[in-house]
């Protein structure tokens, strides 16, 4: 992906396109940061240069990015963009291997809200991360087969009972054939051996499908983006590409910007490294030890700080506008959304709200405002569990997008840099 700071259609179909799972979405960044002069640290070691320079720490399929000036105040705040890498799809088993009716079938189950109808007859391919033995150590392969390797078979019309199509049974419907023959295949050694390790090293794997039709502009004035994992992809590659122009744009005395982009948002985030678990804190609060404060300087930091929680809003269906809620229409390509919950499903409040709308006007896009009908359950994101492991004011944004949680999700292109101008302007305030 070429180096850039500016954020364009072409420039998120090429991210998402280079980021089939979590792990290469951290890699994808990763590697932008390098290019951008961060350098990764590890958690297990000291951080005692870190007071100063450009810095990322990845912790599974999560990365927290950040850029610090070398100030005297240790206590200076923080402006944080939030994110997840994560989207629902369907994933392989531990034992994968099956054989039924003359069809080798890989098993599969959903992760997170897949649209399950969305995944059949759609050639995919496979992506993750395998451990392996190395001697007595054990070491991390990422692994991408970009080849049309399984197929999810929809149901013959003429076999369904009504003709109306048929309800799927995660358990039963949605595992993949994947060749001929009467004895189940190892899709372990197939995989193994396309990432050039021994079968006999494999010791475990967070393998997933992938949608191989490339991402793309779409439309009669190709002002569309027809493309996987818009939610949250897209918010990944604003959220850099907005973080990189605040590094770059940063005045003296101003918050910290921070990236965070965590895993496991689609499941619930109590993982390790998903938003709920000690990742950010203790980023953070490492940080602050780095430019010579202590547990106050931390607290003091916090205190003064201010996360925008970024996930995919949902635009107005133009097929079912009743769905939504009649007073808070949502436009594709109107710019960024601001979104909001009584119920606290997000995190936004009058103070995050402020924060958010003051950035959309210096950066000189327009906001919307979104609130879910109160009759329909409302999606969550990682903005309140933020808010409640930091005690950060937090306010949930986004970008309008159709059909999301489906394998295919449809957005604007006009969105992309209006949604990664308003986050630059929300971590540079002026």
């Amino acid at each position: 992906m070429p180096v850039s700071i500016t954020a364009s259609a072409s420039g998120l179909c090429a991210f998402i396109d280079a980021s089939p799972s979590p792990f290469h979405v951290c890699r994808t960044v990763a590697t932008e940061l390098a290019a951008h002069g961060f350098i990764e640290l590890v958690e297990s070691r000291p951080w005692e240069h870190a007071g100063t320079g450009r810095y990322f720490v990845v912790r599974g399929a999560s990365l927290v990015a950040w850029a610090e000036s070398g100030e005297a105040d240790a206590a200076r705040g923080f402006r944080v963009v939030g994110a997840h890498t994560d989207s629902p799809n369907l994933r392989v088993k531990q034992h994968p291997d099956l054989a039924v009716a003359g069809w080798q079938l890989v098993g599969l189950e959903p992760y997170g809200g897949a649209w399950l109808n969305s995944w059949l007859d759609r050639d995919l391919g496979l992506s993750g991360r395998l451990t392996v033995r190395d001697g007595d150590a054990v070491r991390q392969v990422l692994v991408r087969i970009d080849e049309p390797l399984l197929r999810v078979p929809q149901l013959a019309i003429h076999l369904s009972e009504d003709r109306r199509g048929v309800t799927l049974d995660p358990q039963r419907h949605v595992n993949a054939v994947w060749g001929l023959g009467g004895e189940p295949r190892s899709l372990a050694e197939y995989v193994a051996d396309r990432a050039g390790v021994e079968p006999g090293t494999l010791l475990g794997w967070e393998l997933m499908t992938h949608d191989l039709a490339p991402s793309g502009t779409v439309g009669r004035d190709r002002d569309l983006i027809s493309a996987p994992r818009l939610d949250n992809q897209a918010t990944c590659y604003a959220g850099l590409h907005g973080f990189l122009a605040a590094v770059s744009g940063a005045r003296p005395g101003a918050p910290a910007p921070v990236l965070a982009i965590f895993d496991h948002e689609e499941v619930g985030s109590q993982s390790d490294r998903g938003a709920q678990s000690d990742l950010l804190p203790a980023v953070l609060e490492r940080i602050v030890l780095a430019r010579g404060g202590g547990r106050s300087e931390y607290l003091a930091a916090l205190a003064s700080s201010i996360c925008a929680s970024g996930d995919m809003a949902h635009a107005t269906h133009p097929n079912y506008p009743e769905r939504h809620e009649p007073a808070h229409r949502i436009e594709a390509g109107g710019g960024p959304v601001l979104k909001v919950n009584q119920n606290l499903r997000y995190a936004t409040d009058a103070v995050g709200a402020g924060a958010f709308a003051l950035a959309c006007a210096q950066a000189r896009v327009p906001l919307q405002r979104y609130v879910h009908r109160a009759d329909l359950p409302c999606g969550s994101t990682i903005g309140p569990m933020t808010a409640a492991r930091t005690g950060m004011p937090t306010v949930d944004v986004g970008a309008p997008q159709l059909a999301m949680h489906s394998a295919r999700e449809l957005m604007a292109a006009a969105d992309v840099p209006a949604y990664a101008a308003a986050l630059a302007a929300f971590l540079a305030p002026r």
